[in-house]
């Protein structure tokens, strides 16, 4: 592979051409964040702490500051205050504002040129040093995402070792890993199958008429 460019792909404007709207990416990757997160941490208050209900010193006459039982969240070893609990964080965002946030994340790859199209991405065996002569010949540099239909188990592997190159597959595609990576590098069957989920308008169904109406669309 010698990086050179070999020909041009026509891709769709409503993917690829979706202008900037940083506060709905900014809330799309934010949701998906939240909903990664496990919400199981937790800290004991000084009610749950185990300790001596005994008044650790006398109220007044002893020059110091009052100071109650051990479960004092000033002292070692007592509760903690306004500590965290276990709690949901999801975050609900409508698969309208999903899928536009997708597309805007991609159009901001295309308009920098961080996005590379390539013929055929695929390895023959599990090879490190192949993926690291290909970025050399592309001369990308930072994060890569490598895109394609279906990562094979020998192109997992070959990324495994590389720190800060990914694999993942075109259906999985989201704002959040998108915006992860600074580069991406994609295979041209990948894209078609980017433009096959992607690029139509999300719809559904008619009120009266009992047809389908375009979402957004005014009734």
């Amino acid at each position: 592979m010698a990086g050179e460019s070999v020909g041009t792909i026509e891709v769709s404007d409503y993917i690829f051409a979706e202008p900037m709207n940083g506060p709905l990416l900014h809330q799309a990757v934010v949701a998906q964040q939240a909903n990664r997160r496990q919400g199981t941490h937790s800290a004991r208050t000084r009610g749950q702490v185990v300790h001596s209900n005994r008044k650790l010193r006398a109220q007044k006459h002893t020059g110091r500051a009052r100071l109650g039982d051990a479960g004092n969240p000033g002292l070692r070893g007592g509760g903690v205050a306004h500590g965290p609990h276990p709690r949901d964080h999801s975050k609900r965002l409508p698969i309208r504002m999903r899928r536009n946030a997708l597309r805007i994340a991609l159009s901001d790859k295309v308009r920098h040129g961080y996005i590379t199209v390539l013929e055929e991405l695929f390895v023959d065996d599990p090879s490190t040093r192949v993926l690291v002569d290909m970025v050399a010949a592309l001369g990308i540099a930072g994060t890569t995402l490598i895109v394609t239909t279906e990562p094979t188990s020998d192109l997992r592997k070959s990324a495994k070792n590389l720190p800060g190159v990914n694999t993942m597959a075109s259906r999985l595609l989201s704002p959040l890993e998108v915006t992860r990576a600074r580069n991406i590098v994609i295979s041209r069957h990948a894209m078609e199958r980017i433009e096959e989920i992607w690029g139509h308008r999300t719809l559904k169904p008619g009120r009266a008429s009992g047809l389908e109406q375009e979402v957004g669309a005014p009734a």
